[in-house]
Formats: structure tokens, C-alpha cells, sequence
């Protein structure tokens, strides 16, 4: 008897519906065919050991298992359950009238109970595109799908159940969310808060100008001038997320296996910081079997790099594309997949390695020159693409003992929101430009005009300071940034001027 169950391939964020076709005849062999790895090949043993301990059994006869399309590589052991529902409906042991209306997937465990697996949204979302009545998988991971509107999801514990289900002895219950409601209870949770920092207010200046405009920034001081603290809490001054970009955000987390269990929806801006010591590929993705890296886990959100000269030069290069591309590709002999790497660079740096240098109360004790080693371990180019250069100095005792509070999260959110209003309205017909930091060479001559007067404080300030001609660029998206900030139509002196200042590492001599 022939019988079709239906499956699901990952690809990137996306998914392709996999039909597992079970043909039993006469005999006694077992061929599982369409390109399957080996941990699709090993199903054969949990299926029986779950079967087993369940009162049922693999038939003892000739079984063909084919995974169509027989041209893309089926990995992983979500596929189990599939199988064992089309072994188990061939052999006429449960009825197959309804097997073939859902999307059936899941990893066994030898007790016949289901282990979580990856890839849920994407699922889900393929499989009510495909007009699935539903899809059945793991408890753990029902919540996930369930914010596919539209679409049956039947969380279960253990192969016994969907045996049951298919036989019509018990009803499942049916796993439903309500997406938006999960979406706004979810969108302000956090603990962090600007108001925890005290003092800094240049730097918060500074985050709040990047947030706003959407910049990359670098944060340069010494050790325990709060540049990790500061960088923490600015997803919390970003704007909202908005219900697609935290569907993409769960997708790419989904994929990464990152989701955690019964979680449904992300909706707060990711923030990701790895470790120095890590390697190329983990941070943009890739692999044998590939996988979002750190940056597409930040997309939407913040990649924050702390101690950057310690990363290694080929892991800080890697990040140039997606930097200028907000999109990875990662490409194989037979295939590419592509991810999705829209974040927001956040990077903290010592200015020197005993942390001391410019000091006002510590001297630095390093040799000559060795600031200037230090410095040229990041590239010329990837600083380029830092439009935000801001120099952290320490706290006061004065101002770690004050009672007063700072300033809160949410009035700073409200700010940069409204100056991210004016930029959408602006880009409105631009395809893939939403803030000033991604305008393009073209856009800046159009939209960041100056009068005479801010003309010649730039051009001041470039033979004063010695300023790179890289930074004419970034200081002017800068100053388009603050004016929004503002209110202000077109940028002035007073927002150059400011701009200017956060250029720290451009300016000649600043290294000694």
C-alpha cells in the first residue's frame, strides 16, 4: 500500500514541503531513499524503538521510504515522525484518510515521546501558503507555529497520541495565540534602562543620535567608564519593533534553534554580543550545514563587539559586505542560502592595551607607538563604515553619588520614534533606505545641503582637526540625523558643529 506524509526542508529562512512517500510490499527489506543524511537514516532505529514501547511495530516486509523532491538534501531527525505516520498508515496499522492534511513533524525519542525541533515559523508559514489543514509537532514548539493565523497546530508529547488522533479515539487540543496580543505584551519587556546609568549624558547624547539615524558607533575609554552598560540599553531607546520585523527576527531564531521552549513571538530588537574569540563563520553564518551567524540573529537589533581590537582581522573583515549589503549570502557547491543581516554595529574599545591612555587621573603605561599598533588592528575600511566616533571618560564620584535620576528609556525612545517618522516619509519611495545611515552617495548631495557658513566650518574643521576625507560623508548623514532630531528642515551650523565632534579617531595625532 502507498501512502504520502508530509514533511518540511529549511533552507535560509525559508521552507520547501517535503513529501515522504511509504510503499509496502512483500519481502523484507528497508530502503530510505531522496538523499537523506545520516541522521535521517538513523530514524529507522527510533521508529522502531518508539513503535515498540508503544505496542506497535515496523512490519516485517519490504518498506521504500522516499523523500521527494529526491534532489535537495533532507538532514536532520525532525523527519521521524513523518516517517513513522507513513510506515504506520501504509501498514494499515492507523487510518490514512487524514494524514495526508497536515505537515507532520518531529524528532523520537526511543519511549516514543517528541524532542523539539528547529525551524518551526518558516514551517508553518510554508505550510498554510500550501493550504495544510494543519501541522502537527512537539508541544515545545506548538506555540511558535500557532502565530501562523489560520492554520490547525496540534502540540503533542508522544507518538501515542497522533496514533490516537489519526484513529479517532481522542481529540487533541488545538494550540492557539493571538499574535498581536503576544506581539504588544511583548514589545517594551525589559529590564534595562538608561535611567540605571549615571552620568555620561554626552554619551547617551551620542546613542540617541545613532538611534535615530539608525548609525553604527564605536565607544573608546578606558575600563569601567560604562561603555558595556551603555551599550546594553540601547535597544531599549530604538523604535519598536513592528509585527513583520519581529516575524523575521523569530524566523532567523527559529532556524538557530535559539527559540528556548513555549516561546511564541521575539518582539523586542535582539541584542547580540559574542565573545572575541569568535570565529569567522559563526559570526556571519555558514557552516558544512549552513547557519544564521551572529549578525543575522541581530538583524533588527544590535551587534555589539566589546574589546574590538581583540577580535581577530579576518573576523572583523568578514563583516564589511553585510555592513554595506544588510543581507549575507552563503554559497555552496550545489546551493546558496541567503540571511538577512540589517543590525546596528555597536562597538567598545580600550584606547590602548593597559586601558589608560588619555587617562585624567591614570597614566598609560605603554611603550611609544603602542597605541598606535593598537589602533591599526581594526581597518581603515571597516572604521568607514562606523559613522559615530565617541570617547567614554570616566564617572565622578560626585556623579555616582548623586540622587538624582536620569533620564528614562522611554522619553528618549519617544524622541528618536519621531525622527525615525520624518526619515520613513522621506525614503518613502526609496526601496531598502528607512534611515539617514543608509542614504547613498547620490541621496547625500540631494538631502544634506548646507549653507555657506557650514560649509566653511566644515571645511575648518577638516584642515584644523585632520579630518580623513572618509569622514566629509559620515559627518554629514550625522548632522542630517541631529537636525531631525530637532525638528529642523535643513541642517545648521549648530548640528555640524556637533557631528564634527564624533569623529574622534579621523582626527590626525589622536594616537600620539
Amino acid at each position: 500500500m502507498l501512502v504520502k506524509t508530509y514533511g518540511s526542508a529549511v533552507y535560509g529562512i525559508n521552507a520547501t514541503t517535503v513529501t515522504v512517500e511509504t510503499n509496502i510490499n512483500p519481502g523484507v527489506n528497508f530502503f530510505l531513499v531522496g538523499l537523506p543524511d545520516n541522521a535521517v537514516k538513523e530514524s529507522q532505529q527510533r521508529i522502531d524503538a518508539a513503535l515498540k514501547n508503544n505496542g506497535f511495530k515496523i512490519p516485517g516486509k519490504s518498506i521504500v521510504v522516499n523523500m521527494a523532491p529526491a534532489d535537495i538534501r533532507k538532514e536532520g531527525s525532525a523527519y521521524d515522525l513523518t516517517i513513522a505516520v507513513g510506515i504506520l498508515a501504509a501498514s494499515e496499522q492507523i487510518l490514512s484518510d487524514k494524514v495526508s492534511d497536515y505537515i507532520i513533524m518531529g524528532e523520537l525519542s526511543l519511549d516514543g515521546g517528541l524532542q523539539p525541533i528547529k525551524g518551526v515559523l518558516p514551517i508553518a508559514i510554508q505550510a498554510n501558503i500550501e493550504k495544510f489543514k494543519g501541522i502537527i509537532l512537539p508541544k515545545q514548539n506548538a506555540k511558535e507555529a500557532a502565530i501562523v493565523e489560520g492554520l490547525e497546530v496540534y502540540g503533542v508529547e508522544n507518538i501515542k497520541e497522533v496514533i490516537d488522533f489519526f484513529n479517532e479515539n481522542i481529540t487533541l487540543e488545538r494550540t492557539i495565540v493571538n499574535t498581536q496580543d503576544e506581539f504588544f505584551l511583548k514589545v517594551n519587556d525589559s529590564e534595562l534602562d538608561f535611567a540605571d546609568v549615571k552620568g555620561q549624558e554626552n554619551i547617551k547624547r551620542a546613542l540617541e543620535i545613532a538611534a535615530a539615524g539608525g548609525h553604527n558607533v564605536i565607544l573608546i575609554g578606558p575600563p569601567g567608564g560604562g561603555k558595556t552598560m551603555l551599550a546594553k540599553r540601547l535597544p531599549t531607546i530604538l523604535p519598536p519593533m513592528n509585527i513583520q520585523e519581529a516575524l523575521e527576527a523569530t524566523k532567523i531564531h527559529s532556524v538557530a534553534g535559539k527559540m528556548g521552549k513555549n516561546i511564541g513571538l521575539i518582539a523586542t530588537r535582539p541584542f547580540r554580543s559574542p565573545h572575541h574569540t569568535i570565529s569567522d563563520i559563526a559570526l556571519v553564518g555558514g557552516g558544512s550545514v549552513p547557519q544564521p551567524g551572529e549578525i543575522s540573529l541581530a538583524n533588527n537589533g544590535v551587534l555589539f563587539l566589546d574589546e574590538l581590537p581583540e577580535f581577530k582581522r579576518t573576523v572583523l573583515e568578514v563583516m564589511r559586505q553585510p555592513l554595506e549589503d544588510r543581507v549575507v549570502t552563503i554559497s555552496r557547491a550545489k546551493f546558496s542560502v541567503e540571511y538577512p543581516a540589517s543590525f546596528m554595529l555597536v562597538a567598545a574599545m580600550n584606547p590602548c592595551p593597559c586601558g589608560y591612555y588619555n587617562h585624567p587621573d591614570k597614566d598609560c603605561v605603554c611603550p611609544p607607538g603602542t597605541v598606535q599598533r593598537y589602533l591599526n588592528k581594526i581597518s581603515g575600511p571597516l572604521l568607514d563604515r562606523i559613522d559615530i566616533h565617541v570617547e567614554v571618560t570616566p564617572v565622578s564620584y560626585n556623579e555616582l553619588a548623586a540622587e538624582r535620576t536620569s533620564e528614562k528609556s522611554a522619553n528618549v525612545r519617544s524622541r528618536v520614534i519621531k525622527a525615525r517618522e520624518v526619515q520613513q516619509n522621506r525614503y518613502a519611495n526609496n526601496d531598502g533606505v528607512h534611515c539617514n545611515a543608509q542614504m547613498s552617495s547620490k541621496q547625500l548631495r540631494s538631502i544634506c545641503k548646507i549653507d555657506e557658513t557650514g560649509n566653511q566650518l566644515l571645511k575648518t574643521a577638516m584642515e584644523k582637526l585632520g579630518l580623513s576625507a572618509r569622514a566629509y560623508d559620515r559627518i554629514l548623514k550625522v548632522a542630517r540625523t541631529i537636525a531631525d532630531l530637532d525638528g529642523q528642515e535643513n541642517i545648521e551650523t549648530n548640528h555640524l558643529a556637533e557631528a564634527i565632534q564624533y569623529r574622534s579617531l579621523d582626527r590626525e595625532g589622536w594616537a600620539g
